[in-house]
């Protein structure tokens, strides 16, 4: 993937915003910052220890629901999202992948957001890696972001990456991505 300029200045601004007002105590993102301190292409799947993914908490207008995506690779039930491709907007990439996921088209984004480009969430964590694709174990930086969609409209999971799409309780998020759940509770009260 050629590099994408500007895009370690998109980003820091982004972190550091999400730092200051909305990481919980504790929560300090420190490998994501020092790649970011050494300019490594965080764009780019091939970067090691970690790269961006992006992904979608997908809610019902009640907040009483989540889609969520049952994955091939990692067999287990999570949000939809991906790797980064690049986006006007880190949300946009979000979108994306969750509409290709799913079958969605226009997923809205939570007013939380208030139209902008903050994550709802930033979560790195451990991936197993892919043997047949050459990738070792490596960190995920995955920004989250809530978008709002009707469980009523109908689902199709791409298949070639999604065993399944389906509404889940929106107390299954708490297994997916606790501190998405633990903010939801917040935003729902």
């Amino acid at each position: 993937m050629p590099h994408e300029p500007g895009f370690l200045e998109r980003l820091a601004p982004v972190i550091k915003t999400y730092l200051a007002r909305t990481a919980e105590p504790g929560e300090h993102l420190s490998l994501l910052r020092w790649q970011l301190a050494e300019r490594h292409r965080l764009e780019s799947r091939d970067t090691y220890p970690g790269h961006l993914t992006t992904s979608a908490i997908i809610v019902s207008p009640d907040l009483g629901s989540t889609l969520l995506i049952d994955h091939l690779t990692l067999k287990r039930w999570l949000q939809p999202g991906g790797h980064y491709e690049p986006a006007g907007h880190f949300w946009h990439s979000a979108r994306r992948e969750a509409e290709e996921e799913t079958g969605l088209a226009a997923l809205a984004l939570h007013p939380w957001h208030e139209g902008g480009d903050q994550p709802f969430v930033i979560d790195s964590h451990d991936v197993p890696g892919k043997a047949a694709r050459g990738e070792r174990p490596h960190v995920h930086h995955d920004l989250q972001f809530v978008f709002v969609a009707d469980p009523r409209t109908p689902l199709v999971a791409q298949l070639d990456e999604v065993a399944a799409a389906c509404w889940h309780p929106i107390g299954a998020l708490a297994e997916v991505s606790p501190r998405a759940f633990r903010r939801l509770d917040r935003l729902s009260a």
